[in-house]
């Protein structure tokens, strides 16, 4: 999964919807299914706005071949996407309605945010604990959810929204402030499609000090055991 960028360093809301879709972590992983040159093709011409004749002296081919991968890389990556993308203020909306489900642990709410065939995902890159697989359907994530984020806050992990690649999430953090992940929303149809997490250290070292995941994973089994 790609390294989680924190909101648009413009601090510009227009600047940050133009962007978002080309930052958004479903466009990243898109993005890593082109070939070498596609993807070098692709960003150059669609991110950067170079012309043809730069493109073509920055990957060693002609114009008319980097003519044709831009054509093949736009189809691949349309392909990929979803049929509508909500706007800036409803996916804004509908993470502040997440997130206000996820502290309270309610499962209802949460279900009714998600589509029925979300998923859930994450990254811990065999450095953390992450999901054995990817978690699919409204009721099996919003289970787990309203079962494991509840008991985070009670050993001290907080939750900073923020924009994840461009799109609504939040950043967590242990007790001492350190960062335990980034959380990113695929927002699509009015719900949320895809739950991204990152908990890989090796991808969140640029936010701040990376907390102890596998330390946090052991207190938040220890507290949901039953007392004796």
């Amino acid at each position: 999964m790609p390294e989680p960028l924190l909101a648009d360093p413009y601090q510009d809301p227009e600047r940050s919807a133009e962007l978002a879709d080309s930052l958004s972590m479903a466009a990243l992983v898109l993005l890593e299914r082109l070939s070498p040159l596609e993807r070098a093709v692709f960003v150059l011409r669609e991110v950067f706005d170079f012309g043809f004749p730069e493109v073509a002296s920055a990957v060693g081919r002609s114009e008319a071949a980097c003519r044709q991968l831009a054509v093949r890389a736009r189809r691949h990556m349309a392909a990929g996407r979803p049929r509508f993308q909500a706007g800036r203020k409803e996916r804004e909306e509908l993470a502040s309605r997440f997130f206000d489900a996820l502290r309270e642990g309610d499962v209802a709410g949460l279900q009714n945010l998600l589509a029925a065939d979300v998923s859930m995902v994450g990254d811990g890159g065999g450095k953390a604990p992450q999901l054995a697989k990817a978690v699919i359907g409204a009721q099996n994530v919003a289970r787990l959810l309203a079962s494991v984020f509840p008991q985070m806050a009670l050993i001290g992990v907080t939750g900073e929204p923020h924009e994840v690649n461009g799109q609504p999430g939040a950043i967590f953090r242990d007790r001492g402030g350190k960062v335990l992940h980034a959380l990113a929303l695929d927002v699509l149809d009015g719900q949320i499609q895809t739950i991204r997490t990152v908990i890989n250290p090796d991808k969140l070292g640029h936010v701040g000090p990376v907390a102890d995941a596998w330390a946090i994973n052991r207190e938040v089994r220890q507290a949901l055991r039953p007392t004796q």
